[in-house]
């Protein structure tokens, strides 16, 4: 059995939430990289905001990753927006 490989660490260089990440690899990715020299580890400045989804299908049967496929195809790329009303109609009631 192997293990894990390869492993790709992407982060943003000014963004609040990849703040974590850029402060392991200041102070750890240097001796996470010495004691595993079997991992290629790879760093990955990501600026843009790729439309992606990561969706797990561990331990899932073909017919749910097909579920899972599809449901994938099907949606919008866009994010949720919430409405400010419950409804939107062209001729709101008095």
């Amino acid at each position: 059995m192997t293990g894990l490989q390869n492993l790709t660490v992407s982060y943003c260089n000014w963004g609040g939430s990849s703040r974590g990440i850029r402060a392991f690899m200041e102070s750890q990715l240097a001796t996470f990289k010495g004691s595993n020299p079997q991992l290629q580890v790879v760093t990955e400045l990501n600026r843009e905001n790729k439309n992606e989804r990561v969706v797990s299908v561990m331990n899932m049967s073909p017919e749910d990753v097909l579920l899972c496929a599809t449901s994938l195809r099907n949606s919008l790329g866009r994010n949720m927006v919430k409405l400010k009303t419950r409804h939107v109609t062209k001729h709101p009631c008095v």
